[in-house]
Parts: structure tokens; sequence; C-alpha cells
């Protein structure tokens, strides 16, 4: 009997030895891009599981996954479905899940149903401990009413025990896409009025737009906020990199450093065209740190849903910034994150 086991378990492993010779054992992998659209992607993690949400245009839905390399077998769950009319009715961006003094609060943007008025953002709060459950509570527009103007792709620094909002937004003069921040007062209201950080001013900021500003902490906790420069519609869209002074006030502009390059951009050969609108997590093992972003797979697709979602592990330099290195070429094997 102990001759035949050993015999079996030769077999196996031959057979083993034979399926990885006729071709890469992807069991451990995954490929970009996770969904075959999914604009502004977005991830949070709570008590081990991932929160995705990404641009629709019509709600706000989400997808609850324990293993992002596996986002296409979560099934979309569907948050909020915005009034017929009113200030949201419409043109649903960028939804950002964020958990706040022991509550979850929806920050998107929307417009207002009569066409006339630009998009502003908004939030929801959810006093349930799992966000796919409970009730959204609109807690209307989150603005500064002394500066009301077009404002989109908010999102929240915590920082020295307060929270900040950041985001996109006009100066009611022209329409360059500037970003701002402010301190909040609560989860849906400011409390001082917005200060400009970002303005759009080197070559590759083209067409005028700084948007999608998001938080990313190394480990000595130095604060860098990384951002989409040119318009999502052009083939010039990138990620750029601010960065707050040590100890510095956030609302302070000068305390914010803005790098003069780009630190993701397009790769053709690599099927990467205009990436932006970035996310951050952490592997499931803690270890290792990702990216999310959009990408289009071809030229001249624009700012519309063939926007796909894709990530990849990303490394620190020596002076503490990330290095996000190139997109990652589309149908690549690419492990999973730890712990998946």
């Amino acid at each position: 009997m102990k001759c035949s086991r050993l015999l079996s378990l030769l077999l196996l492993l031959l057979m083993g030895g034979a399926c990885r010779a006729g071709g890469p054992d992807t069991t451990g992998t995954f490929t970009n891009p996770l969904l075959p659209g999914g604009p502004d992607p977005w991830v949070i993690q709570q008590d081990g599981v991932y929160y995705y949400l990404h641009t629709t245009g019509h709600n706000i839905t989400i997808r609850k996954t324990r293993a992002m390399s596996e986002l296409d077998k979560a099934p979309a769950i569907v948050l909020w479905t915005p009034p017929a009319k009113g200030p949201d009715a419409r043109d649903i961006w960028a939804p950002e899940l964020h958990r706040l003094d022991g509550k979850w609060y929806l920050y998107y943007t929307a417009g207002s149903s009569d066409s006339i008025h630009p998009q502003h953002t908004f939030v929801l709060e959810n006093t349930a401990a799992d966000p796919t459950t409970g009730t959204w509570e609109s807690k209307g527009q989150l603005k500064d009413p002394a500066a009301d103007y077009f404002a989109i792709d908010g999102t929240i620094l915590a920082y020295k025990d307060r929270h900040y909002f950041i985001w996109s937004g006009h100066n009611g003069k022209d329409v360059v896409q500037r970003l701002y921040i402010a301190q909040l007062k609560n989860p849906w209201t400011l409390a001082t009025a917005r200060v400009e950080i970002a303005a759009p001013t080197y070559s590759w900021e083209k067409n005028g737009i700084n948007e999608g500003p998001e938080i990313l902490k190394n480990a000595k906790n130095d604060i860098f906020l990384i951002f989409s420069a040119s318009g999502c519609w052009s083939e010039d869209y990138a990620l750029g990199i601010m960065q707050l002074k040590k100890n510095g006030d956030p609302l302070k502009a000068a305390d914010w450093h803005k790098s003069p390059l780009p630190v993701l951009t397009a790769k053709p050969e690599n099927g990467a065209y205009a990436p932006g609108h970035n996310g951050f997590f952490k592997s499931a093992d803690g270890q290792e740190d990702w990216i999310i972003y959009h990408a289009n797979s071809k030229a001249g697709q624009g700012c519309g849903g063939l926007r796909n979602p894709r990530m990849q592990p990303f490394t620190w330099k020596a002076d503490g910034s990330p290095d996000f290195g190139e997109p990652v070429k589309i149908g690549e094997q690419i492990r999973k994150p730890g712990g998946e």
C-alpha cells in the first residue's frame, strides 16, 4: 500500500509539472482591466472587506468583496438613486465612501434637473455598520456659501484630529479647474472658507484642469495629494502629485508643494490611454500598497463608460514619495495582492 501511495504521489507531481510546462500557473494572478468599464474608481477597506464604487452617471452602485483581484465576481448593489427633480437629479459622478465619526458618508457630484446649474458636491449618511445595508439619508449640498460654484470630485483628508474636504472647482471668474480645501465642521458642513491650493501651471496640465484629488500617506504619515491633470477627454490625462510640508497647515497654500513632473502617464503600447482618477488600498495582509485608477484601452475613447478600472502594486522612493511606475499592460499576469 505504501508503494502504491508513493507512486500516486509521484504521478501527481509529474502531472503538475507537465501542466506548468504547458503554460503559466495563473491561480495566483489576475489581469487588468478589473471590469469592462468603471470611471473614477474608489476603494475603501473596513474590517477585512473592500467596498468599491465608480461613476455610473445615473446612480451610486457598490461592490463588496474580500479580494480585489476578484472584483468582477462581486455583485453590484445600488445604494442610492437620484430623485427625478432637484439639485442632484442627474450626472452622478465620482462617488466616494468614507467612515467618519462612526458613520458612513457618501460624497458624490451631481447636476440639477433644470439643466442650468453646474455640478456640485452632495453628501449621504448611513448609520449602519455595513454600508450595503441600512438607510442613506441626504445631508444636502456641501458648499462654501461665499463661493457656490462648480465643485466636483470631493475627498477627505484626516489630519491631526481634524477633517478637511478637498475638491476640484471654479473660482467664479473662469472655467479653469483648481483644487480647493476647507476644514469640516461636520461631515456635511464646512467650518472655514475654501482655500485654493493648486491650479494648472505645467505643460502636462493642459486644458486647464486639476481634478480627482486623492490623499495618500506613507509609513511616516507624510501627506501626499495625487490628482488628475488635463481633460479626461484628451490623451494627455495623467496623475500629478503634491506634498504637504512636515507639520504644515493644510489651509495654507504655501505649505503644499506640487511636483513639476507627472507620476503616472499614458502607455499606449500597454493599452493604457489617459490614466487618471485614482484611489489607494492595502493588500489583505496589510503588507502591500496598491493603486487603482481608470484608463481607456484605445485612443480617442474620451470621458465615457469605456474607461475601465485597473490596479497594480506600487513602491516607495528613498525620499518617502510613491513610485507608481507605468501602467501594466492589459492582459499581463499580475500577482494577486498578499492575503488573497
